[in-house]
């Protein structure tokens, strides 16, 4: 189990993640969306595609452009398509080890 914790908020809870760059990707339905906040911030990657990114909240604490992921990606991401990456300081565990 993959998880993203934030604030001692579980934002997102996962057994079917796509490791990405280093980068836990996880399937919108595991991810609270009562955690994320939309932004306007978009980003480009060269094989992705473009960025588009989150807010993640908990509490009245916000963490700003905290999570991201790739709403029309390009063919070779494809498989991350939608999917929610987390950094900013979310943790993102591995419960198992």
């Amino acid at each position: 189990m993959i998880k993203a914790i934030w604030n001692s908020t579980e934002i997102a809870a996962s057994t079917d993640t796509v490791t990405v760059e280093g980068n836990h990707y996880f399937p919108p339905g595991d991810v609270s969306a009562e955690h994320l906040q939309p932004s306007d911030t978009r980003t480009h990657c060269h094989w992705k595609g473009e960025a588009h990114y989150y807010h993640v909240v908990s509490g009245d604490q916000v963490n700003r452009d905290a999570a991201w992921f790739y709403p029309d990606p390009k063919d070779a991401a494809e498989h991350i398509r939608d999917h929610i990456a987390f950094w900013r300081g979310v943790q993102v565990i591995d419960t198992e080890n």
